[in-house]
């Protein structure tokens, strides 16, 4: 009954965000065969300065598919929408219920409230793994549409780093639950880290090396076939301190 509660309150979080997911893988396979016929097309462009850079990386990126798919899926599209509902899914719990009273009767089971948050976690978690890995398989089995093809392995790995990075602004979210009584608090506060992670890294490029946000795109896989073990180590780690964290709040929650 408490996986079905949970599963209830987090559902057309997850329904609608898979659905926006595999949208948009579909929309990037099948906008490949025009960006490879513009950039056959277009005259070779030299352009300066930072931005002439980062034009030209783009289309460099973009005459191969596997780059293609990286540069747009794996690097922008996937991580930024996948950790928005990251965030949404791991907002609520027994503080916004109890605002309304509806944490009086899951208080009262026989159970131990840090096994209430346990079943929460593991629900959200479970659904964004469903959400790492079915956008992107439908990206691999769509391929073949357009003449192409995708590595299942190359999309397996890189959805597991997504997961197992983004989970520090699941988790993020989820310890800010237990702490504020309403659902938007939580969920603007751990945007607000995300967006200021992902300017911070485009306005210092040392950031960047260092940055979760480089560990969830799996960046160095893509680029010398290596996983970055230290930066989904420390991920985990993190994720970890915080749901123990926020296990530790419930806790002491005066209800």
């Amino acid at each position: 009954m408490l996986w079905y509660k949970a599963w209830l309150e987090t559902r057309w979080r997850f329904l609608i965000g898979l659905a926006l997911l595999i949208l948009s893988a579909t929309g990037t396979v099948f906008a490949y065969p025009r960006v490879a016929g513009l950039l056959s097309a277009a005259p070779k462009v030299e352009v300066s300065g930072e931005i002439g850079r980062r034009v030209m990386e783009a289309i460099e990126l973009s005459r191969s598919y596997r780059s293609y798919v990286w540069s747009q899926w794996f690097r922008q599209n996937m991580p930024q929408m996948w950790g928005l509902f990251a965030v949404l899914i791991g907002t609520g719990g027994l503080l916004s219920q109890g605002s309304g009273g509806g944490a009086l009767f899951t208080l009262s089971l026989p159970i131990t409230r840090q096994r209430l948050l346990a079943i929460r976690a593991a629900t959200g978690l479970a659904e964004l793994v469903v959400m790492a890995l079915v956008p992107s398989l439908a990206l691999v089995l769509l391929s073949p549409a357009i003449g192409q093809s995708y590595s299942l392995a190359d999309a397996l790995i890189h959805s597991a780093c997504l997961f197992v990075a983004g989970t520090t602004f699941f988790s993020l979210a989820f310890l800010l639950s237990t702490i504020f009584t309403d659902v938007w608090r939580p969920a603007l506060l751990a945007c607000l880290v995300a967006v200021c992670l992902a300017v911070a890294a485009e306005l210092v490029r040392n950031v960047w090396r260092y940055s979760i946000l480089r560990v969830m795109t799996a960046e160095v896989y893509f680029r010398d076939g290596q996983l970055p073990w230290l930066g989904l180590v420390a991920s985990a780690v993190l994720s970890a301190v915080m749901l123990l964290a926020a296990a530790r709040n419930i806790s002491r929650q005066d209800f």
